[in-house]
């Protein structure tokens, strides 16, 4: 099977296995969360808005023209090969961040399930679609998408930090449990979505020998990696 094709397919299996298995568990979980003491509350809220496209955007962005300026105003070989470098870097964020946030606000008004701030209202599994109010756009979770394609892209990068952006990813997701604007499946089906994101550009990315290159199991590997590139 295609490798692009064959990691969606795993990918979209372990989200549905997960939607599927936390469902039951999200309205005890989120009545949980509104239990907990206000100190740990307080800290999720610090750490929580890490998790919001805008800014991942506007830095990819910046980063990506910056890196475009240097490489048409200069003359040596060697500046020139890293301006292209830090262009790729940043259109892959760039690309990989806005094409995650397309598609979850997309899957939002679709879905348009309720947040659990109108539990006591509509419960844990009302279904809205269209409202256009973010009331009722709580799957998937935004936050989480951003952090799954912002650490999941990370990953990618560095294979050898990959424990450490889980770690991160799953503290925004975490996050938003906690402090109240989402259910754990939403969580779950965002850093899925985001994470997804992430390796289908670094697939397209490898084929256009851009940051990464196919290894010898047909996987995305940073192009400074050690292992060799895969044989034709």
């Amino acid at each position: 099977m295609n490798q692009p094709l064959a990691s969606t397919g795993w990918i979209l299996l372990t989200t549905i296995v997960l939607v599927v298995a936390l469902v039951p568990f999200d309205p005890h979980v989120s009545e949980w969360a509104r239990g907990l003491p206000d100190e740990i509350v307080g800290f999720n809220r610090t750490i929580t808005d890490f998790g919001t496209f805008a800014w991942m955007l506007y830095t990819s962005a910046t980063l990506l023209l910056i890196a475009f300026v240097v490489r048409r105003s200069s003359r040596r070989d060697t500046v020139r090969q890293k301006a292209r470098t830090a262009r790729n870097l940043s259109a892959y964020f760039l690309l990989t961040i806005g094409t995650a946030s397309v598609l979850v606000h997309g899957l939002k008004l679709l879905i348009g399930r309720a947040r659990p701030e109108l539990f006591a209202e509509y419960g844990a599994y009302s279904l809205t679609p269209f409202t256009g109010s973010g009331a009722f756009e709580s799957f998937p979770s935004g936050h989480s998408t951003a952090a799954g394609a912002f650490f999941g892209a990370f990953a990618m990068l560095a294979p050898q930090l990959r424990p450490l952006f889980l770690i991160l990813a799953l503290l925004i997701g975490v996050s938003r449990v906690v402090v109240g604007a989402h259910y754990p499946s939403d969580v779950a089906a965002g850093l899925l979505l985001g994470l997804w994101v992430a390796i289908m550009y670094a697939f397209l990315f490898a084929r256009r020998d851009w940051l990464f290159r196919l290894d010898t199991g047909g996987w995305p590997a940073p192009k400074s990696a050690s292992s060799p590139p895969k044989r034709k």
